[in-house]
């Protein structure tokens, strides 16, 4: 069993910035691409960004230039670093991980965390 717990997340003004945290633990061999997606009351779920196991990012237009994800192989874990945020993006943010258990396991098994709120307005 894997699990994958978030942190940070409040409210702040727009312009502001808040720091997010993920951590996966439990039967891990080795985590492959880890990353933010985020659902807003419409429960629409989009990309935020994603980390290769490489460190490659791939980051949603929305954001680039304003946010900022890395990643720590040895701790499994992502930030995101959110700078300048707008009322647009408030939404609950999920982390996800893809994960394989052991050394030959046949495919990566995606784990959501449960999310965190994130909260832009005056």
């Amino acid at each position: 069993q894997v699990q994958v717990v978030e942190s940070g997340g409040g409210r702040v003004l727009p312009g502001g910035s808040l720091r997010l945290s993920c951590v996966a633990s439990g039967s891990i061999f080795r985590v492959n691409d880890m990353g933010w997606y985020r659902q807003t009351s419409e429960n629409q779920r989009e990309l935020v960004a994603t980390v290769s196991r490489g460190g490659a990012i791939n980051y949603s237009d929305s954001v680039k230039g304003r946010f900022i994800a890395t990643r720590n192989n040895a701790e499994n874990t992502v930030s995101l670093q959110m700078d300048m945020l707008k009322p647009e993006d408030t939404a609950v943010y999920l982390c996800n991980a893809k994960v394989l258990s052991s050394w030959d396991s046949r495919t990566a098994e995606t784990y959501w965390g449960k999310g965190v709120l994130v909260t832009v307005s005056s």
